[in-house]
């Protein structure tokens, strides 16, 4: 995995996630309830913060999680919730570390089948399905994790061209048209809340 994205929109950030699977596994979990080039500058904030250039699962996972979530509180925070973000990246790696000997891109790398990787992918702490399939979408389009059926495994965002999601994000073009699509999704649950 070495290939340039843009989804945090800073070039150190950027290029963290395009060569670090555990990076760009992060970065989507951090992506909610806050903007996402926010959460995906996450990674490369909390790698700074650790002395590396790059996230290792061992070591996260190992950490006291009194000083991890410390860690990511520091000002600026990695996170609105640093607190319950540290505990759910902490959750992430020992996870990876149990069933993965801590490789992120184990996850995809023998993976034949768009479904069996959605199920990979679902079984994550902190991956519900439609956080499994944005990420699945994003191995597909961008990363060129290409299991047999992985764009019906992502369902619509597996779609071409969707802007739904990060995974269509290549740029501040594409970004633009993510976070209209996104505005436009809310509206529509609001109006659909507001005339129940």
């Amino acid at each position: 995995m070495n290939v340039t994205l843009h989804l945090a929109q800073d070039p150190e950030a950027d290029e963290l996630l395009g060569r670090s699977p555990l990076a760009a596994l992060v970065g989507m979990l951090l992506d909610q309830q806050v903007p996402m080039e926010w959460a995906f500058k996450g990674p490369r904030t909390i790698a700074a913060r650790l002395g590396s250039d790059d996230l290792d699962a061992h070591e996260i996972a190992a950490m006291d999680p009194e000083a991890f979530a410390a860690l990511l509180s520091t000002k600026p925070a990695v996170h609105r919730y640093p607190g319950s973000m540290a505990k759910r990246i902490q959750q992430l790696c020992q996870y990876l570390v149990e069933h993965h000997d801590g490789d992120a891109g184990a996850l995809w790398r023998d993976v034949t089948t768009g479904k069996d990787l959605l199920a990979r992918l679902e079984a994550l702490p902190g991956f519900g399905r439609q956080k499994a399939q944005i990420f699945l979408a994003l191995l597909g389009k961008q990363l060129g994790v290409h299991p047999e059926g992985w764009r019906e495994a992502a369902g619509a965002y597996g779609e071409p061209d969707s802007f739904r999601s990060v995974a269509d994000i290549k740029g501040p073009e594409s970004l633009a048209k993510v976070r209209a699509h996104k505005q436009e999704m809310k509206a529509a649950a609001k109006a659909k809340t507001s005339g129940a």
